[in-house]
């Protein structure tokens, strides 16, 4: 879901050579269903083995990682651990949300309607733990380091940013913002290309800094966070109705204390049906006090060839030459790095 506050934040495009010899933090559960919605079929249906078991995600992780690890960008995947009890109303949503796009799919399906199946079936799609656990396998196996974090896996990339471990963190949704992350890179493991109703475009990795991002908006950290709120953020999904981007940020920035931006819209929190009605101190709060952990050393594993073959040939059936060929890349990838080390 993610929050959305697209239209009022400044963004650089770059290009992945940029990010060469940088290591960069992935939000893991945010590009995992990237791939997942991404990668598919032509009917919406993602990519799986013969026994009906999803490889999109395990695709996703192979062609895009190799690509950016060619770039010599280094990579830490970061994934949720238990979400804060405020999450819940999140979760609840996303399922009535499955349940709506399943009956959408099957009427759509019925009628043989390919272009309402593939925008339905990208909502049906959840990562169960053998997902995540292949996952993890896999990322360790193409040099990948992984972190388990305590809770939001947003919360641990913005924490390690911030104690300069790693460059920036990699996600797709703002909300790294709102935890504080200096520095946040989007798109950086999409297809390079995109298709749209006009041709295809380029879709180019942007970088956004924080502190360009406050004084552009002319605005802090809190006003942000209180934004955010307004707007929606994954603890209170609706936000405040009628109160969109632009709105939200002309309150945060005449009002400016957290205390005096949510008096002006007491009345229209309290008029929120009951399963939208939030408290804006608990959400504001766990922004800033968030549980995360130190990591004691940024390590990265060696690269397992062996276990890259097991997973995709003989466990999910990819095409081994195409497996072979990625294996490849990654062998320059070490002898480069080899002959740094030597220089």
């Amino acid at each position: 879901m993610g929050l959305n506050i697209k239209e009022i934040i400044p963004r650089k495009e770059i290009e992945l050579k940029d990010l060469k010899g940088k290591t960069i933090c992935v939000d893991a559960f945010n590009i995992l269903y990237q791939f997942l919605s991404s990668i598919r079929q032509r009917d919406g249906t993602p990519l799986m083995d013969s026994k009906q078991r999803v490889t999109s995600h395990l695709s996703g992780i192979l062609y895009r990682n190799v690509a950016m690890l060619s770039e010599g960008i280094r990579l830490v995947y970061v994934f949720d651990g238990k979400p804060p009890e405020l999450k819940s109303k999140t979760a609840a949503k996303r399922r009535a949300g499955r349940k709506s796009a399943k009956e959408k799919y099957d009427k759509a399906k019925q009628n043989e309607n390919i272009a309402a199946m593939k925008r339905y079936s990208s909502q049906l799609l959840r990562l169960d733990d053998e997902m995540i656990k292949e996952s993890k396998e896999l990322l360790e196996a193409l040099g990948i380091m992984i972190v388990q974090a305590p809770s939001e896996g947003e919360a641990e990339a913005a924490h390690l940013c911030k104690k300069k471990e790693v460059f920036a963190a990699a996600s797709q949704d703002y909300d790294s913002l709102l935890f504080g992350a200096p520095k946040l890179v989007r798109n950086l493991t999409l297809a390079r290309k995109r298709k749209t109703y006009h041709g295809y475009v380029e879709v180019k990795p942007e970088l956004i800094e924080l502190e360009k991002v406050l004084n552009r908006l002319e605005i802090n950290l809190n006003q942000l966070i209180c934004l955010g709120i307004l707007v929606g953020t994954d603890y209170n999904p609706k936000g405040i109705p009628g109160i969109g981007q632009k709105t939200a940020l002309k309150l945060v920035q005449g009002y400016k204390k957290p205390v005096l931006i949510f008096k002006q819209v007491e009345d229209k929190i309290k008029a929120l049906p009951e399963e939208q009605k939030f408290d804006w101190k608990e959400i504001f709060e766990l922004f800033h006090k968030h549980l995360v952990k130190d990591v004691d050393k940024i390590k990265f594993p060696k690269i397992n060839e062996d276990k890259i073959r097991e997973i995709l040939v003989e466990r999910h059936e990819f095409s081994e030459k195409r497996v072979e060929k990625q294996i490849k890349r990654l062998n320059k990838i070490k002898e480069a790095k080899k002959q740094t080390t030597l220089f």
